[in-house]
């Protein structure tokens, strides 16, 4: 992703940090050698490496550059939330090198210019890779099937019709027909549109006593069930994004027992807040999908511990101040989480939900595999997208700390631990604390 008009990078010696990298199974004090825009080698130097520059990372963990699922970057169309030069930036500095943007920006992602404006903006951010989904069905109207191949040979790494409905049932059986015809990953937001109608919180207990409008658990695992016939009647590849429920995650987990090709995410907010958060109508803790219950809460930390859940990712949504000013139920839903997605995902190690190394492949190779990208691994060969951070950097969230051109989040004021000190995209230093 460098420019002709971009230095060759350094050759670059990381010397002396813990080395995490889930997909080659490393994970050890050891140096890493960069040359060309690639990793080199680990651990041994090649023969007749000369470094031009070397970074100390003892006592440091050098992992790959992180791989966000799910970002919004708002642009185009909505530059007043949120730029692709500023989210770029957010990400470098959350040590994450690879955003996959959903195809619902304005004008909708659906032809190959589209595709292509928003990778030479990318480019000339030059912070971060930018990828994206296309639309599954034309202006994500849910009527008519999008020029698929046409996306697929512009660079697009699945179809998604973001959160919109489909007009019915039909047809998202031909658009999961034609998607497997060009071997094109589904990326499928599980949501019954009529059962959720105009619902902004859980439907239980506490939005019942606030007088909110619900969404039900149904809502989710009724899409769920529909599209799990529809993925074995037709065999496409699908993905289940940002689950909300504990029951999702036991579907999915089924329908990876019997075989079918699914894998799933969760984004991350999901795994520390409640419905109880929205208490107060604290319009930050304004989802899509809702905030669900306690239990869910642990079946889903339960769900990507046992790696049903493949990856975790920040579900982004920058928003402009006034978009949460509103009463809660006309608030815009959406948290903006580039700047907390790695120190919530290293606080689940502190809380002893599951291991460094398997946090981190939440993080890196899980994403990665699901949108087919060669990214995510230290592997010699591979581009050299690195993060390097301090594990025991203690810091704190709030609008001074954030890069993100959005500061809404619930997370405010929660002392984070872990910090990005050096970021690498292709074996260029995009960020440096």
């Amino acid at each position: 992703m460098t420019s002709s008009h971009t230095p060759r990078p350094d050759r670059i010696r990381i010397s002396g940090g813990r080395v995490i990298d889930p997909a080659s199974k490393v994970d050890e004090v050891l140096d890493v050698y960069i040359a060309e825009g690639s990793i080199a080698a680990v651990g041994a130097a090649p023969e007749g490496f000369a470094a031009e520059r070397e970074i100390d990372a003892a006592g440091r963990v050098v992992c790959p550059g992180l791989v966000d699922l799910c970002a919004r970057t708002r642009e185009p169309g909505q530059e007043y939330k949120a730029t692709i030069a500023s989210e770029s930036l957010a990400a470098a500095a959350g040590g994450i090198t690879t955003l996959c943007c959903p195809p619902d920006t304005r004008p909708v992602v659906e032809t190959p210019a589209d595709i292509e404006l928003i990778r030479l903006r990318a480019e000339a951010a030059g912070k971060t890779r930018i990828v994206t989904l296309g639309a599954l069905t034309r202006g994500l109207k849910g009527e008519y099937l999008s020029e698929m191949a046409a996306l697929k040979k512009a660079g697009c790494v699945g179809v998604s019709n973001a959160l919109r409905p489909l007009a019915n049932t039909l047809v998202l059986r031909r658009a999961l027909e034609y998607a497997a015809t060009f071997d094109l990953t589904v990326f499928l937001y599980p949501n019954d549109h009529w059962l959720s109608a105009n619902g902004c919180a859980h439907e239980g207990k506490v939005a019942t006593r606030m007088g909110l409008p619900g969404i039900p658990e149904a809502a989710e695992t009724a899409a769920i069930a529909r599209d799990l016939a529809l993925i074995e009647q037709t065999g496409v590849r699908a993905h289940f994004c940002r689950l909300s429920t504990g029951r999702a995650a036991h579907m999915v987990a089924r329908a990876q027992f019997d075989g079918l090709p699914v894998t799933a995410d969760v984004a991350i907010p999901y795994l520390y807040l409640t419905e109880i958060d929205v208490r107060g109508f604290d319009s930050h803790c304004h989802v899509i999908p809702p905030l669900r219950t306690t239990e869910d809460r642990q079946r889903l930390r339960d769900a990507v511990q046992r790696g049903i859940f493949s990856a975790i990712c920040s579900d982004h949504q920058p928003h402009e101040p006034d978009a949460k000013l509103r009463p809660f139920p006309s608030t815009e839903p959406g948290i903006s989480g580039l700047d907390s997605l790695l120190p919530l995902g290293l606080r689940l190690v502190d809380e002893g939900v599951m291991e460094l190394g398997d946090v981190i492949h939440r993080l890196t190779a899980g994403p990665a595999q699901i949108l087919g990208l060669s990214c995510g691994t230290l592997a010699p060969g591979s581009s050299a997208d690195i993060c390097i951070f301090d594990p025991d950097m203690t810091w704190q969230l709030d609008a001074s700390t954030m890069r993100s051109h959005g500061h809404n989040t619930p997370f405010t004021g929660w002392e984070m631990k872990g910090r990005v000190t050096h970021t690498l995209l292709a074996g260029r230093v995009v960020h440096l604390l």
